[in-house]
Protein backbone atom coordinates (compact mmCIF):
# COMPACT_ATOMS: atom_id res chain seq x y z
CA UNK A 1 0.00 0.00 0.00
CA UNK A 2 1.39 2.97 -1.17
CA UNK A 3 1.84 6.05 1.18
CA UNK A 4 -0.31 8.78 0.54
CA UNK A 5 1.86 11.71 -0.98
CA UNK A 6 1.13 15.45 -0.23
CA UNK A 7 2.09 18.47 -2.14
CA UNK A 8 5.07 20.16 -2.42
CA UNK A 9 3.07 23.61 -1.50
CA UNK A 10 2.07 22.46 1.59
CA UNK A 11 5.85 22.15 2.69
CA UNK A 12 6.12 25.92 4.21
CA UNK A 13 3.65 25.44 6.08
CA UNK A 14 5.29 22.34 7.45
CA UNK A 15 8.31 24.21 8.64
CA UNK A 16 6.86 26.58 9.83
CA UNK A 17 4.77 24.71 12.12
CA UNK A 18 8.34 22.71 13.03
CA UNK A 19 10.37 25.94 13.31
CA UNK A 20 12.19 25.87 9.89
CA UNK A 21 13.07 28.93 9.07
CA UNK A 22 13.43 30.02 5.06
CA UNK A 23 15.40 33.72 4.44
CA UNK A 24 14.82 34.64 0.96
CA UNK A 25 14.41 31.20 -0.45
CA UNK A 26 11.78 28.96 -1.56
CA UNK A 27 11.46 25.17 -2.12
CA UNK A 28 9.93 24.56 -5.82
CA UNK A 29 10.05 21.76 -8.45
CA UNK A 30 12.43 22.72 -11.03
CA UNK A 31 12.69 20.94 -14.74
CA UNK A 32 14.70 18.16 -14.93
CA UNK A 33 15.53 17.77 -11.40
CA UNK A 34 12.66 17.45 -9.05
CA UNK A 35 12.68 19.99 -6.35
CA UNK A 36 15.02 22.30 -5.20
CA UNK A 37 16.09 25.35 -3.56
CA UNK A 38 15.05 28.58 -4.98
CA UNK A 39 16.11 32.49 -4.30
CA UNK A 40 13.27 34.41 -3.53
CA UNK A 41 15.34 38.18 -3.37
CA UNK A 42 18.41 39.31 -5.00
CA UNK A 43 21.71 38.21 -2.61
CA UNK A 44 25.19 38.87 -2.74
CA UNK A 45 27.71 38.02 -0.17
CA UNK A 46 31.18 40.02 -0.34
CA UNK A 47 34.28 37.63 -0.39
CA UNK A 48 35.73 39.66 2.33
CA UNK A 49 32.42 38.80 4.98
CA UNK A 50 33.05 36.33 7.93
CA UNK A 51 31.39 32.99 7.72
CA UNK A 52 29.83 34.05 11.01
CA UNK A 53 28.38 36.87 10.15
CA UNK A 54 26.53 35.44 6.83
CA UNK A 55 23.06 35.06 7.18
CA UNK A 56 21.21 31.81 6.73
CA UNK A 57 19.41 31.23 3.76
CA UNK A 58 17.54 27.91 5.40
CA UNK A 59 17.84 26.89 9.61
CA UNK A 60 16.43 23.36 10.56
CA UNK A 61 16.62 23.14 14.27
CA UNK A 62 18.63 20.46 15.76
CA UNK A 63 15.43 18.02 17.07
CA UNK A 64 14.40 17.88 13.46
CA UNK A 65 17.94 16.04 12.20
CA UNK A 66 17.59 12.53 11.79
CA UNK A 67 20.78 10.42 12.70
CA UNK A 68 21.89 7.61 15.29
CA UNK A 69 21.78 9.80 18.27
CA UNK A 70 18.37 10.76 17.18
CA UNK A 71 17.06 7.74 16.74
CA UNK A 72 17.86 6.20 20.37
CA UNK A 73 16.17 9.78 21.47
CA UNK A 74 12.84 8.31 19.13
CA UNK A 75 12.83 4.93 21.08
CA UNK A 76 13.36 6.68 24.68
CA UNK A 77 9.67 8.49 23.63
CA UNK A 78 8.01 5.62 21.62
CA UNK A 79 8.52 2.25 23.41
CA UNK A 80 7.08 0.26 20.83
CA UNK A 81 9.76 1.44 17.92
CA UNK A 82 11.84 0.58 20.36
CA UNK A 83 10.93 -2.53 21.04
CA UNK A 84 10.77 -2.89 17.06
CA UNK A 85 14.43 -1.93 17.24
CA UNK A 86 16.02 -3.91 19.37
CA UNK A 87 14.40 -7.09 17.86
CA UNK A 88 15.71 -5.26 14.22
CA UNK A 89 18.13 -2.57 14.67
CA UNK A 90 21.19 -1.52 16.29
CA UNK A 91 23.79 -3.12 13.82
CA UNK A 92 24.47 0.37 11.84
CA UNK A 93 23.18 4.16 12.14
CA UNK A 94 22.51 3.32 8.26
CA UNK A 95 20.11 0.90 9.23
CA UNK A 96 18.28 2.16 12.55
CA UNK A 97 17.49 5.44 10.51
CA UNK A 98 16.18 3.39 7.32
CA UNK A 99 14.22 1.15 10.12
CA UNK A 100 12.52 4.37 11.41
CA UNK A 101 12.11 5.82 8.27
CA UNK A 102 10.04 2.60 7.25
CA UNK A 103 7.98 2.96 10.28
CA UNK A 104 7.27 6.57 9.19
CA UNK A 105 5.97 4.84 6.12
CA UNK A 106 3.40 2.66 7.27
CA UNK A 107 2.48 5.35 10.22
CA UNK A 108 1.45 7.63 6.96
CA UNK A 109 -0.44 4.96 5.05
CA UNK A 110 -2.36 4.01 8.07
CA UNK A 111 -6.19 4.62 8.33
CA UNK A 112 -6.90 3.85 11.55
CA UNK A 113 -5.82 2.89 14.99
CA UNK A 114 -2.49 1.49 15.56
CA UNK A 115 -0.77 0.62 19.05
CA UNK A 116 2.46 0.53 16.84
CA UNK A 117 4.25 3.85 16.48
CA UNK A 118 3.80 7.12 17.40
CA UNK A 119 3.46 10.11 15.11
CA UNK A 120 6.17 12.88 14.52
CA UNK A 121 7.18 15.18 12.23
CA UNK A 122 9.20 12.64 9.89
CA UNK A 123 5.95 10.85 9.44
CA UNK A 124 4.62 13.90 7.73
CA UNK A 125 7.98 15.14 6.12
CA UNK A 126 8.55 12.07 4.20
CA UNK A 127 5.47 12.26 2.59
CA UNK A 128 6.72 15.19 0.99
CA UNK A 129 9.52 13.33 -0.47
CA UNK A 130 9.48 12.17 -4.34
CA UNK A 131 7.98 8.39 -4.98
CA UNK A 132 10.99 7.79 -6.69
CA UNK A 133 14.58 8.70 -7.61
CA UNK A 134 16.92 7.71 -10.73
CA UNK A 135 18.79 5.59 -8.37
CA UNK A 136 19.77 2.56 -10.26
CA UNK A 137 18.71 0.38 -7.81
CA UNK A 138 15.06 2.08 -8.44
CA UNK A 139 15.74 1.40 -12.35
CA UNK A 140 13.78 -1.14 -14.19
CA UNK A 141 14.96 -4.97 -14.71
CA UNK A 142 15.29 -3.57 -18.37
CA UNK A 143 16.84 -0.42 -17.99
CA UNK A 144 19.73 -1.55 -15.49
CA UNK A 145 20.52 -3.81 -18.56
CA UNK A 146 21.27 -0.72 -20.00
CA UNK A 147 24.47 -0.65 -17.34
CA UNK A 148 25.56 -4.09 -19.01
CA UNK A 149 29.43 -4.03 -19.37
CA UNK A 150 30.19 -0.95 -16.70
CA UNK A 151 31.31 -0.94 -13.18
CA UNK A 152 27.68 -0.41 -11.91
CA UNK A 153 26.50 -3.70 -13.40
CA UNK A 154 27.51 -5.96 -10.18
CA UNK A 155 27.48 -3.02 -7.93
CA UNK A 156 23.82 -2.41 -8.71
CA UNK A 157 23.16 -5.96 -8.38
CA UNK A 158 24.93 -6.60 -5.24
CA UNK A 159 23.24 -3.70 -3.43
CA UNK A 160 19.79 -5.12 -4.32
CA UNK A 161 20.82 -8.53 -3.42
CA UNK A 162 21.69 -6.98 0.03
CA UNK A 163 18.77 -4.99 0.22
CA UNK A 164 16.46 -8.20 0.43
CA UNK A 165 18.76 -9.83 2.38
CA UNK A 166 18.03 -6.63 4.99
CA UNK A 167 14.25 -6.11 4.55
CA UNK A 168 13.87 -10.13 4.73
CA UNK A 169 15.69 -9.84 8.04
CA UNK A 170 13.26 -7.32 9.03
CA UNK A 171 10.23 -9.29 8.23
CA UNK A 172 11.14 -12.19 9.91
CA UNK A 173 12.15 -10.54 13.39
CA UNK A 174 9.28 -8.46 12.89
CA UNK A 175 6.68 -10.61 12.13
CA UNK A 176 7.02 -12.28 15.89
CA UNK A 177 5.61 -8.93 17.37
CA UNK A 178 1.85 -9.14 17.16
CA UNK A 179 1.81 -5.36 16.99
CA UNK A 180 4.59 -5.03 14.23
CA UNK A 181 3.58 -7.47 12.11
CA UNK A 182 -0.35 -6.18 12.33
CA UNK A 183 0.96 -2.65 11.57
CA UNK A 184 3.63 -3.94 8.52
CA UNK A 185 2.89 -6.78 6.94
CA UNK A 186 -0.78 -7.82 7.31
CA UNK A 187 -1.89 -4.25 6.46
CA UNK A 188 0.49 -4.02 3.86
CA UNK A 189 1.88 -0.58 4.69
CA UNK A 190 5.05 -1.51 2.98
CA UNK A 191 6.96 -3.46 0.55
CA UNK A 192 10.44 -4.34 -0.78
CA UNK A 193 10.17 -1.80 -3.08
CA UNK A 194 9.42 1.20 -0.12
CA UNK A 195 12.91 -0.44 1.24
CA UNK A 196 14.51 0.26 -1.82
CA UNK A 197 13.50 3.86 -2.30
CA UNK A 198 14.42 4.67 1.33
CA UNK A 199 17.78 3.30 0.59
CA UNK A 200 18.04 5.82 -2.74
CA UNK A 201 16.67 8.14 -0.58
CA UNK A 202 19.12 8.14 2.09
CA UNK A 203 22.05 7.65 0.00
CA UNK A 204 21.10 10.44 -1.81
CA UNK A 205 20.25 12.79 0.70
CA UNK A 206 22.29 11.97 3.90
CA UNK A 207 24.71 14.68 4.80
CA UNK A 208 27.98 15.07 6.14
CA UNK A 209 27.77 17.24 9.54
CA UNK A 210 30.84 18.65 11.30
CA UNK A 211 29.56 17.14 14.34
CA UNK A 212 26.51 15.23 14.23
CA UNK A 213 28.24 13.29 11.47
CA UNK A 214 26.02 11.30 8.68
CA UNK A 215 22.40 12.90 9.27
CA UNK A 216 19.33 13.63 7.06
CA UNK A 217 18.22 16.86 7.40
CA UNK A 218 14.81 17.96 6.34
CA UNK A 219 14.59 21.05 3.77
CA UNK A 220 18.00 21.27 3.14
CA UNK A 221 17.73 17.66 1.59
CA UNK A 222 15.81 19.71 -1.00
CA UNK A 223 19.15 21.60 -2.49
CA UNK A 224 20.90 20.23 -5.74
CA UNK A 225 24.41 19.30 -6.45
CA UNK A 226 26.46 21.86 -8.95
CA UNK A 227 30.01 21.51 -9.53
CA UNK A 228 29.71 25.49 -9.37
CA UNK A 229 27.96 25.81 -5.27
CA UNK A 230 26.93 28.77 -4.15
CA UNK A 231 26.15 27.93 -1.15
CA UNK A 232 26.94 25.14 1.89
CA UNK A 233 25.62 24.00 5.06
CA UNK A 234 26.87 23.80 8.40
CA UNK A 235 25.70 23.42 12.18
CA UNK A 236 25.52 26.81 14.71
CA UNK A 237 26.19 27.04 18.43
CA UNK A 238 22.77 25.58 18.78
CA UNK A 239 23.95 22.23 16.94
CA UNK A 240 20.73 23.59 14.57
CA UNK A 241 21.76 22.79 10.75
CA UNK A 242 21.99 26.15 8.45
CA UNK A 243 22.15 26.53 4.86
CA UNK A 244 24.70 29.43 3.81
CA UNK A 245 25.97 31.85 0.87
CA UNK A 246 29.26 31.20 0.33
CA UNK A 247 31.28 34.55 0.30
CA UNK A 248 31.70 36.25 -2.99
CA UNK A 249 28.52 34.64 -4.29
CA UNK A 250 25.80 36.99 -6.02
CA UNK A 251 22.15 35.58 -6.99
CA UNK A 252 19.50 36.88 -8.18
CA UNK A 253 15.88 36.19 -7.69
CA UNK A 254 14.80 32.96 -9.08
CA UNK A 255 18.37 31.18 -9.48
CA UNK A 256 18.64 28.16 -8.08
CA UNK A 257 20.84 27.70 -5.00
CA UNK A 258 23.01 24.84 -5.02
CA UNK A 259 25.97 22.93 -3.26
CA UNK A 260 28.66 20.17 -3.29
CA UNK A 261 27.72 16.74 -3.27
CA UNK A 262 31.79 16.20 -3.60
CA UNK A 263 34.13 16.88 -6.05
CA UNK A 264 36.52 13.62 -5.78
CA UNK A 265 33.35 11.34 -6.74
CA UNK A 266 33.63 9.14 -10.07
CA UNK A 267 30.84 8.92 -12.98
CA UNK A 268 29.96 5.64 -11.29
CA UNK A 269 29.65 6.95 -7.85
CA UNK A 270 27.75 10.12 -8.74
CA UNK A 271 25.65 7.71 -10.37
CA UNK A 272 24.84 5.13 -8.01
CA UNK A 273 24.49 7.08 -4.70
CA UNK A 274 22.67 10.68 -6.71
CA UNK A 275 21.39 9.20 -9.84
CA UNK A 276 23.14 11.32 -11.95
CA UNK A 277 26.11 12.03 -13.58
CA UNK A 278 27.76 15.63 -12.99
CA UNK A 279 28.71 16.79 -16.83
CA UNK A 280 31.44 19.20 -15.23
CA UNK A 281 33.54 16.58 -13.14
CA UNK A 282 36.92 15.95 -14.26
CA UNK A 283 36.98 12.81 -11.72
CA UNK A 284 37.80 9.73 -13.91
CA UNK A 285 38.45 6.71 -12.26
CA UNK A 286 36.37 3.16 -11.75
CA UNK A 287 36.60 0.54 -9.14
CA UNK A 288 35.89 -3.35 -10.58
CA UNK A 289 35.76 -6.44 -8.83
CA UNK A 290 38.65 -9.45 -8.84
CA UNK A 291 38.18 -13.12 -8.78
CA UNK A 292 40.93 -15.01 -7.59
CA UNK A 293 42.90 -17.02 -10.54
CA UNK A 294 40.88 -20.14 -10.88
CA UNK A 295 43.45 -22.66 -10.92
CA UNK A 296 44.86 -21.15 -7.36
CA UNK A 297 45.00 -24.06 -5.16
CA UNK A 298 45.43 -21.30 -2.32
CA UNK A 299 42.50 -19.20 -3.57
CA UNK A 300 39.95 -19.49 -0.50
CA UNK A 301 43.04 -19.24 2.11
CA UNK A 302 44.01 -15.86 0.27
CA UNK A 303 40.15 -14.42 -0.06
CA UNK A 304 39.27 -15.01 3.78
CA UNK A 305 43.03 -13.75 4.85
CA UNK A 306 42.51 -10.44 2.81
CA UNK A 307 39.08 -10.17 4.69
CA UNK A 308 37.62 -8.17 2.02
CA UNK A 309 36.30 -8.03 -1.24
CA UNK A 310 39.27 -7.81 -4.17
CA UNK A 311 38.87 -4.79 -6.23
CA UNK A 312 40.92 -3.32 -8.74
CA UNK A 313 41.07 0.38 -8.67
CA UNK A 314 42.12 2.81 -11.57
CA UNK A 315 42.09 6.36 -12.36
CA UNK A 316 43.07 9.06 -15.31
CA UNK A 317 44.20 12.06 -14.48
CA UNK A 318 45.90 14.95 -16.77
CA UNK A 319 46.83 11.98 -19.34
CA UNK A 320 48.37 10.19 -16.34
CA UNK A 321 47.15 6.58 -15.26
CA UNK A 322 47.31 5.14 -11.61
CA UNK A 323 46.00 2.26 -10.92
CA UNK A 324 45.76 -0.05 -7.33
CA UNK A 325 44.83 -3.38 -6.76
CA UNK A 326 46.47 -5.11 -3.23
CA UNK A 327 45.04 -8.27 -3.35
CA UNK A 328 46.20 -8.71 -7.29
CA UNK A 329 49.64 -8.86 -5.49
CA UNK A 330 48.73 -10.88 -2.78
CA UNK A 331 47.00 -13.43 -4.99
CA UNK A 332 50.29 -13.35 -7.33
CA UNK A 333 52.56 -15.13 -4.78
CA UNK A 334 52.79 -18.49 -3.97
CA UNK A 335 54.01 -20.79 -1.43
CA UNK A 336 57.40 -21.47 -4.37
CA UNK A 337 57.82 -17.85 -3.71
CA UNK A 338 57.90 -18.08 0.16
CA UNK A 339 53.82 -18.15 0.92
CA UNK A 340 53.19 -19.78 3.50
CA UNK A 341 49.78 -20.81 5.45
CA UNK A 342 49.82 -22.00 9.25
CA UNK A 343 46.63 -22.64 11.54
CA UNK A 344 48.05 -22.33 15.17
CA UNK A 345 46.01 -25.85 16.98
CA UNK A 346 45.56 -23.88 20.37
CA UNK A 347 43.47 -21.13 18.58
CA UNK A 348 42.35 -22.41 15.32
CA UNK A 349 43.38 -19.27 13.64
CA UNK A 350 45.34 -19.23 10.29
CA UNK A 351 48.50 -16.59 10.01
CA UNK A 352 50.05 -15.77 6.91
CA UNK A 353 54.03 -15.65 6.49
CA UNK A 354 55.86 -14.30 4.11
CA UNK A 355 59.22 -15.48 3.64
CA UNK A 356 59.50 -16.56 6.80
CA UNK A 357 57.81 -13.42 8.55
CA UNK A 358 54.22 -13.10 10.07
CA UNK A 359 52.43 -10.87 7.63
CA UNK A 360 48.77 -11.72 8.66
CA UNK A 361 47.50 -8.25 9.46
CA UNK A 362 49.80 -7.27 6.28
CA UNK A 363 48.26 -8.68 3.39
CA UNK A 364 46.88 -5.48 1.58
CA UNK A 365 50.91 -4.34 1.82
CA UNK A 366 52.02 -7.54 -0.45
CA UNK A 367 53.36 -4.38 -2.90
CA UNK A 368 55.52 -3.47 -0.39
CA UNK A 369 56.63 -6.51 0.95
CA UNK A 370 57.65 -8.18 -2.56
CA UNK A 371 60.03 -5.24 -3.01
CA UNK A 372 63.08 -6.29 -1.28
CA UNK A 373 62.76 -10.06 -3.68
CA UNK A 374 65.31 -10.81 -6.06
CA UNK A 375 61.85 -11.63 -8.25
CA UNK A 376 60.27 -8.50 -7.40
CA UNK A 377 59.90 -8.04 -11.37
CA UNK A 378 58.27 -11.39 -12.14
CA UNK A 379 55.87 -10.89 -9.42
CA UNK A 380 54.92 -7.33 -10.28
CA UNK A 381 54.43 -8.73 -14.15
CA UNK A 382 52.24 -11.03 -12.84
CA UNK A 383 50.12 -8.52 -11.56
CA UNK A 384 49.89 -6.14 -14.51
CA UNK A 385 48.88 -9.32 -16.62
CA UNK A 386 45.93 -10.31 -14.29
CA UNK A 387 45.08 -6.64 -13.89
CA UNK A 388 45.21 -6.43 -17.73
CA UNK A 389 43.49 -9.32 -17.96
CA UNK A 390 40.30 -8.14 -15.79
CA UNK A 391 40.43 -5.05 -17.54
CA UNK A 392 40.57 -6.40 -21.23
CA UNK A 393 37.30 -8.71 -20.47
CA UNK A 394 35.74 -5.78 -18.96
CA UNK A 395 36.05 -3.52 -22.06
CA UNK A 396 35.36 -6.28 -23.92
CA UNK A 397 31.91 -6.68 -22.40
CA UNK A 398 31.76 -2.70 -22.43
CA UNK A 399 31.61 -2.69 -25.80
CA UNK A 400 27.91 -2.32 -27.78
CA UNK A 401 26.99 -5.79 -29.06
CA UNK A 402 29.34 -7.04 -27.15
CA UNK A 403 26.89 -10.39 -26.17
CA UNK A 404 24.94 -12.54 -28.78
CA UNK A 405 21.21 -11.59 -28.10
CA UNK A 406 22.72 -8.47 -26.10
CA UNK A 407 20.11 -5.28 -27.37
CA UNK A 408 21.78 -2.61 -28.77
CA UNK A 409 22.02 0.30 -25.98
CA UNK A 410 21.26 2.59 -28.84
CA UNK A 411 17.87 0.96 -29.08
CA UNK A 412 16.07 1.14 -26.14
CA UNK A 413 12.25 0.11 -25.59
CA UNK A 414 9.82 2.69 -25.33
CA UNK A 415 9.06 1.86 -21.48
CA UNK A 416 12.75 2.51 -20.74
CA UNK A 417 12.95 6.63 -19.50
CA UNK A 418 15.43 8.97 -21.59
CA UNK A 419 17.51 9.91 -18.55
CA UNK A 420 18.54 6.14 -17.50
CA UNK A 421 19.99 5.57 -21.35
CA UNK A 422 21.80 8.83 -21.43
CA UNK A 423 23.24 8.37 -17.62
CA UNK A 424 23.81 4.77 -18.35
CA UNK A 425 25.61 5.52 -22.02
CA UNK A 426 27.52 8.53 -20.81
CA UNK A 427 28.79 6.41 -17.95
CA UNK A 428 29.63 3.73 -20.72
CA UNK A 429 31.42 5.90 -22.59
CA UNK A 430 33.62 7.63 -19.94
CA UNK A 431 34.50 3.89 -18.79
CA UNK A 432 35.76 2.63 -21.91
CA UNK A 433 38.31 5.33 -22.26
CA UNK A 434 39.28 4.81 -18.82
CA UNK A 435 39.38 0.89 -20.05
CA UNK A 436 41.55 1.52 -23.19
CA UNK A 437 44.19 3.96 -21.88
CA UNK A 438 44.61 1.67 -19.02
CA UNK A 439 44.96 -1.63 -20.70
CA UNK A 440 47.76 0.27 -23.11
CA UNK A 441 49.49 1.76 -19.95
CA UNK A 442 49.92 -1.59 -18.68
CA UNK A 443 50.83 -3.01 -22.26
CA UNK A 444 53.89 -1.10 -22.24
CA UNK A 445 54.82 -1.85 -18.31
CA UNK A 446 54.75 -5.52 -19.87
CA UNK A 447 57.07 -4.75 -22.33
CA UNK A 448 59.24 -2.98 -19.60
CA UNK A 449 59.28 -5.69 -17.43
CA UNK A 450 59.85 -8.83 -20.05
CA UNK A 451 63.14 -7.14 -20.47
CA UNK A 452 63.85 -6.66 -16.86
CA UNK A 453 66.99 -9.03 -16.09
CA UNK A 454 65.44 -10.95 -13.20
CA UNK A 455 62.79 -11.66 -15.51
CA UNK A 456 64.85 -12.75 -18.39
CA UNK A 457 66.93 -15.35 -16.12
CA UNK A 458 64.39 -16.33 -14.50
CA UNK A 459 61.91 -17.44 -17.73
CA UNK A 460 64.94 -18.90 -19.41
CA UNK A 461 65.73 -21.04 -16.28
CA UNK A 462 61.86 -22.17 -16.53
CA UNK A 463 62.35 -22.72 -20.46
CA UNK A 464 65.18 -25.09 -19.75
CA UNK A 465 63.36 -27.11 -17.23
CA UNK A 466 60.98 -27.75 -19.22
CA UNK A 467 62.97 -28.84 -22.27
CA UNK A 468 65.05 -30.99 -19.70
CA UNK A 469 61.65 -32.59 -18.17
CA UNK A 470 60.66 -33.44 -22.21
CA UNK A 471 63.53 -34.84 -22.74
CA UNK A 472 64.10 -37.27 -19.13
CA UNK A 473 59.90 -37.93 -20.56
CA UNK A 474 61.51 -39.14 -23.79
CA UNK A 475 64.02 -41.26 -22.48
CA UNK A 476 61.98 -43.26 -20.09
CA UNK A 477 59.17 -44.80 -22.88
CA UNK A 478 59.83 -48.02 -23.06
CA UNK A 479 60.87 -49.07 -26.52
CA UNK A 480 57.93 -50.67 -28.87
CA UNK A 481 58.94 -54.66 -29.87
CA UNK A 482 55.99 -55.24 -31.46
Amino acid sequence: MPSPKLPIEGLPVWAHLNNVTLANVKIANIGGKGFGVVCDSHLTIEASDETLDTPALLTVPHGLVLNAEAIQEYAKEDRTFRELLDAVGHQSARGDILLFLLVQTALASRTGHSSAGVLNPWTEYIQFLPETVLLPTLWTEEERLLLRGTSLEAAVSAKISSLDSEFGSIYEASSNIPRWNEALWESGAVSFRDWILLDALYRSRCLELPRSGESLVPCIDMVNHSAAPTAYYDENAKDDVALLLRPGTSISKGDEISISYGDAKSAAEMLFSYGFIDPDSTVESLVLPLEPLQDDPLAKAKLFAFGEAPKVHVSRSNGSIVWRSPFAYFMCVNEEDGLEFRVLRETREMNVLWQGDDVTDRTAEFQTLIQSHPLSALFRLRVVAVVQERLQSQLDRAQPDAEPGTPPTSEPSSTTREACVKAALLLRNIEIMILEDTIEALEEEKTTLLADEHVVAYLGSMETAGSDLVEEEASNEEDDFS
